[in-house]
């Protein structure tokens, strides 16, 4: 499945009128960011509420429905305050149609769980993700916020492959580096969604060594911190999509114009993360 170089999420979508949520998701689309994620959860704890963010999309797709067609959708499931991750089978299959009748759709290209659930085996959610996908309700699965080791042992149950693999990663957060999960996605396969790309906010709002190497790296070659931020998550071997979440267009826009580092680049981020050269 092809998900492109860079995604939009909709982890702060629930806040936005229809008009402004149309506005982003066309910006988005003709930018050619093509995949668009959601979960369930989004618009918790603000007016909407849970499944405000895939009901304001729903919207939007009920008002031009040929938006559908241009767009990879995807959405996650599993986690249900205050208990707070439920992977169990009725739940997540409940879940899932209630999601597709939010979004007003029969099917979503890619369906994650957002978070493990402890106390659900991994024999157990493999079974119910193979039937999520043998439904044709669900193209593929995938994982967010799983460590490598729990990624293994779903995988070693499941007949379907583990497409995507979500975890937190940037210039700000480097531990996938380090802690297996983007070697994990290689051995398997699996695409990288990295969420929070920009750090956050914290890329523009704080100062520190990672933020002087991309600043410097900006002067030298004329491309925004937002781009240089997210070119350096697309600048390791595995395949990894970043997901901007900004609901700004001209942000959109601004994060859709992609560049490369080179390894010297890519390292020197690397290098003033980590405090020392490398050995």
């Amino acid at each position: 499945m092809d998900f492109g170089t860079l995604a939009y999420g909709c982890w702060r979508f629930a806040g936005n009128s229809t008009p402004e949520a149309d506005r982003l998701i066309r910006t988005a689309l003709d930018a050619g960011i093509t995949l668009i994620d959601t979960a369930d959860i989004y618009g918790f704890g603000e007016a909407r509420g849970f499944g405000g963010a895939e009901v304001v999309l729903g919207e939007v797709l009920a008002a031009d429905p040929s938006l559908r067609e241009r767009m990879v959708l995807t959405t996650k499931g599993g986690i249900i305050p205050p208990r707070p991750y439920d992977s169990s089978r009725d739940y997540l299959m409940g879940a899932l149609e209630a999601s597709l009748s939010r979004l007003g759709v029969d099917h979503v290209e890619l369906y994650q769980i957002h978070r493990p659930d402890l106390t659900t085996p991994m024999r157990d959610l493999a079974q119910t993700l193979d039937a999520m996908v043998s439904s044709g309700r669900v193209g593929a699965v995938g994982v967010s916020n799983f460590t490598p080791a729990q990624v293994s042992a779903l995988a070693a149950h499941m007949s379907a492959p583990i497409t995507t693999l979500q975890p937190e990663f940037s210039v700000l957060h480097q531990d996938p580096i380090t802690d297996g999960t983007l070697d994990l996605a290689q051995e398997i396969g699996a695409t990288v969604l990295a969420w929070s790309p920009l750090g956050g906010g914290r890329l523009f709002t704080q100062d520190g060594p990672v933020q002087r190497a991309v600043a410097k790296l900006g002067r030298e070659t004329g491309y925004s911190a937002t781009q240089i931020a997210l070119a350096f998550t697309r600048g390791h071997g595995a395949d990894v999509v970043p997901i901007i979440g900004t609901q700004t267009p001209e942000r959109v826009e601004e994060a859709a114009v992609e560049m490369a580092l080179t390894a010297r680049q890519f390292y020197d981020i690397v290098e003033a993360y980590r405090g020392e050269a490398m050995p």
